[in-house]
């Protein structure tokens, strides 16, 4: 059993579907382990839990029960709590509170320090949150414990290791390399499951792809792009992880339009009406990467689609890169991710860079990664 002097600690989940669901599955087995184990660092109780139309709140404060959370949240009639209502309970509860945002909502991400200065910490995998205009970025950690809060002791901590490459250990281990006095030179890497998955079979590192409406029109019909699948193809959502990892080693990234993104998506069809237009009109426009693909073959190369940050140069780059099919990035299979860190430890003087590779999505590791964060928190709240 969890010792009696074991601090409370309350949680508000916010966006219970996909990645919010496997997270609370994860803490409630997280709940049940601390329970049952003298040393654990605190007691969970999830207190809300909400969805776009719904919610679960304990008034009194008392644990709701985990194991039929999804069963209950179906059944109530009680409507979510705005941001500003939200903020006045977890501050009125009587322990740390910690609030858990699943979703990807612009609006909640703004609302963070506050949240942060009322000694509300946060966990989340919003990406918006962290890559959009700098000044949210500034607020976030000039409101936080674990960033440059003027009271750290009353502040919230936060942490968003989920919002690159899911629950691979990529922005903690960035932040170790730094924190130990490495030096950052260079990171490139495939940071999008739905671009890995689409050039790993359209040029695979050994054989012959499709064309690449043809891979497009898969990869939709497997579930590896959005409903919509150019909001896959702009390549905004791997500018943002870049945008994540510059700011980080301490580049001071307006947003991820400031720096040259090369989008997938042909002119003539960015306005089209719907996903499924741009899939079927996709192929009048296979001759023109079908080009680029095979002055990669003549070279003896793959394409793939990758992010780069040049530190010293101080520059960021998204776009359609050729590799050997021998170099990590171009033996790359499936929808894995990559993530190579050239550093003074890793990589300098034509050494092998720090490499970090594995699944990049997915509600199953993202979730992981949502509740590593979680329990880095309960450890600092003790």
């Amino acid at each position: 059993m969890a010792s009696i002097g074991t601090r409370q600690i309350y949680v508000a989940v916010v966006g219970t579907g996909g990645v919010g669901r496997v997270v609370l599955t994860q803490l409630e087995a997280l709940a049940h382990r601390y329970l049952s184990h003298p040393s654990s660092p605190a007691n969970i109780s999830l207190v809300y839990a909400s969805r776009s139309s719904r919610c679960l709140i304990s008034q009194s404060y008392q644990p709701l029960k985990l194991q039929t959370w999804e069963q209950e949240l179906e059944q109530s009639q009680t409507s979510p709590l705005s941001t500003t209502p939200l903020l006045d309970y977890l501050r009125q509860a009587p322990g740390r509170a910690v609030l858990i945002d699943n979703t990807s909502s612009q609006s909640i991400a703004e609302t963070y320090p506050v949240f942060l200065q009322h000694g509300i910490s946060v966990v989340t995998p919003n990406k918006k949150a962290f890559s959009s205009d700098l000044p949210l970025w500034d607020s976030i950690f000039s409101a936080a414990a674990n960033g440059s809060a003027s009271d750290p002791h009353a502040a919230g901590h936060v942490f968003h290791e989920s919002s690159v490459g899911a629950g691979l250990p990529v922005i903690c281990t960035l932040k170790d390399l730094l924190e130990t006095g490495d030096i950052v030179t260079r990171i490139e890497g495939v940071l999008s499951g739905t671009m890995s998955f689409l050039f790993n079979s359209f040029m695979p590192a050994s054989g012959t792809g499709s064309s690449f409406s043809a891979e497009v029109k898969k990869a939709k019909e497997l579930g590896f792009t959005e409903p919509d699948p150019r909001d896959d193809l702009n390549g905004l959502d791997v500018a943002r992880k870049l945008t994540i990892l510059a700011r980080i080693v301490g580049m001071k990234v307006a947003s991820p339009a400031s720096f040259p993104v090369q989008s997938l998506i042909p002119e003539e069809l960015e306005t089209v009406s719907s996903g499924e237009e741009f899939v079927s009109r996709l192929p009048e426009f296979d001759a023109k990467i079908e080009a680029v693909r095979k002055e990669a073959q003549d070279e003896g190369k793959v394409l793939r689609y990758v992010g780069t940050i040049d530190v010293h140069q101080g520059t960021l780059e998204v776009g359609l890169r050729k590799f050997d099919p021998s170099h990590p990035i171009g033996g790359l299979k499936g929808s894995a991710n990559i993530i190579n860190f050239y550093t003074k430890r890793y990589g300098g003087e034509g050494g092998s860079p720090l490499v970090i590779q594995g699944p990049g999505a997915g509600a199953e590791v993202t979730a992981m990664g949502v509740t590593a964060d979680l329990i880095r928190v309960l450890g600092l709240l003790q």
